[in-house]
């Protein structure tokens, strides 16, 4: 076996990257402690972990392993002969790096490895981001050796084997924020006046969107500021419904420094994803969560009633955003009390320390 301190780790994960970017940083963390160790990402072919982990600075294999499609079933012919194609191949990789340990972030890329891993007795070991496990990951959990959750009271993980640690973040996210005052300077909007950040994920989110069309006289009128990120699709037409008429208005396609606009903000409208709410948790600002309803089994929706129960944040459901948003917005702008409550319940979700936990956890499998 490789010595402690050049471990040979195999990291699968992928699909998304609310399951690609804990693995990158799990994968940073084992570097950092053991420079020596050899560390493989496995993924699925033409998923975005092809690009985003060499990016990284890491190697990767793609397994031809593809999703179940529950709308379209006649889209699922081929699926058995992906799992077994790429059950094939997983045994290749494993002959050929002979992995000291493994780790699985979720979705299905992560099925064949670690099956093909937990046979040949490699202890590995789950990252579970969202508060309902993913179907890879409730199949995998009898082999585990141990599970870290974002979220307590999993049920459908046996209580003996799980961690709660939380889901590993970018650090640079939350170290060191700049004042609301030096923040918003690149939004070029008022340090003085309330100011929301409205994020939908890399896409946007439609619904936020049009939400905010449909009140912004009444938001404008209500002295909030809005900075808004509208994603890729929506931002030409927005743009140029909105354009610069309104100056407490500052609309992007993405952000690429969330550091400030976290730092801007006073109150945050968010979609619900484990990532998301693992950053907002950390960043401890009250919180309005929109859920995807789309998202897989719905755990958007199961992530933000987490919160909601706790007090932690206000759910707004998708279909409503357009009567609902603006609204619920204005109402927790001005009410200072309600504020302060939603800041300390969703900061009792933060676990800034989340990556150095589950890397202590998986060394100590050695």
């Amino acid at each position: 076996m490789t010595s402690k301190t050049s471990p040979k780790v195999l990291i699968s994960g992928g699909g998304t990257g609310g399951h690609i970017y804990p693995a990158i940083a799990i994968a940073d963390e084992i570097r950092k402690r053991l420079p020596n160790a050899e560390i493989l990402f496995v993924g699925a072919d033409s998923k975005m972990e092809m690009e985003k982990v060499p990016k990284a600075g890491y190697d990767i294999k793609g397994l031809p392993i593809a999703g179940f499609d529950r709308s379209n079933m006649k889209a699922n012919f081929k699926f058995p002969f992906k799992v077994i194609k790429s059950i094939s191949l997983a045994k290749k990789i494993y002959n050929e790096f002979k992995p000291d340990l493994a780790v699985g972030t979720g979705g299905y890329a992560s099925g064949p490895m670690l099956w093909v891993a937990g046979n040949n007795n490699v202890p590995y070991l789950l990252q579970e981001q969202n508060s309902f496990p993913g179907v890879t990951n409730k199949i995998l959990k009898n082999k585990a050796a141990a599970i870290c959750t974002a979220y307590e009271g999993i049920e459908q993980f046996p209580i003996e084997k799980v961690h709660y640690t939380g889901n590993p973040i970018r650090t640079e996210i939350f170290q060191n924020l700049p004042s609301k005052e030096e923040a918003i300077k690149s939004f070029h909007l008022d340090a003085t006046k309330p100011t929301i950040l409205s994020v939908g994920g890399s896409q946007g989110s439609r619904a936020m969107n049009n939400a905010w069309l449909e009140d912004l006289d009444q938001l404008i009128a209500s002295g909030v500021q809005l900075i808004w990120q509208t994603g890729k699709l929506d931002f030409p037409k927005i743009k140029e419904l909105v354009g610069d008429k309104y100056p407490t208005i500052h609309i992007t396609e993405f952000i690429y420094n969330m550091k400030d606009a976290y730092a801007a903000s006073d109150c945050i409208v968010s979609r619900a994803g484990a990532m998301a709410i693992s950053e907002l948790s950390i960043i401890g600002k009250p919180t309005i969560l929109l859920p995807l309803p789309s998202a897989a089994e719905d755990h958007q929706t199961k992530n933000a009633m987490a919160l909601v129960e706790k007090n932690a944040a206000i759910l707004v459901k998708d279909a409503d955003a357009k009567e609902q948003l603006v609204k619920e917005v204005v109402a927790l702008a001005n009410d200072e009390e309600l504020k302060i409550k939603l800041s300390n319940n969703i900061k009792a979700f933060g676990k800034p320390n989340a990556t150095q936990e589950i890397v202590d956890i998986l060394l100590n499998l050695l």
